[in-house]
């Protein structure tokens, strides 16, 4: 895998800003975007991954801690680049401030509606870690179109196995 370096990537052009911006993104938000958010090209391979290709598809980038997300507005294709990421806004999870005055994390169920929402709550990359990333989150709220794969996932993956200690009963003489 070649290495990625954003610094060399463009920023977001005037006709993807006004696509974001005709989408609903509040324009305050549009503008933090616009000096943050880069722009790479490239493929998604079946395998989940992305080839970086000049001619390939418009992917929008979101820098997490431990990973870069992609995102393609015109497919819908959302991968990353370690395959570390657990959630777009993986941040808010642990963030105070989401939980503050009875809040709610919420789970969007892709990126557009998470922009929307002017990047607070979650977007979810890998379902197959949501018991252990959620489950001390005091309150959430999910969208209905992706329920059903938050009750599947929100469950241990395991149980240790247990045995049960018995202590020998004595018997008075």
């Amino acid at each position: 895998m070649s290495s990625l370096d954003l610094s060399r990537q463009p920023y977001m052009d005037l006709p993807q800003f006004t696509w974001f911006k005709s989408q609903g993104i509040p324009a305050s938000f549009l503008v933090e975007m616009a000096m943050t958010v880069r722009v790479v090209h490239g493929v998604c391979t079946p395998d989940g991954w992305l080839d970086l290709d000049p001619d390939g598809r418009s992917f929008i980038t979101f820098e997490q801690d431990n990973d870069c997300v992609f995102w393609c507005p015109a497919t819908g294709e959302l991968t990353t680049w370690h395959h570390r990421a657990f959630a777009l806004g993986e941040d808010n999870i642990v963030n105070a401030g989401t939980y503050a005055l009875d809040g709610y994390l919420t789970i969007y169920r892709d990126p557009l509606e998470w922009l929307r929402d002017e990047g607070r709550g979650i977007v979810i990359l890998d379902w197959s870690r949501a018991f252990d990333m959620l489950r001390d989150a005091p309150r959430i709220l999910c969208a209905e179109q992706i329920l059903p794969l938050y009750k599947k996932h929100m469950t241990p993956r395991h149980l240790p196995e247990l045995a049960v200690l018995t202590t020998p009963r004595r018997i008075a003489a």
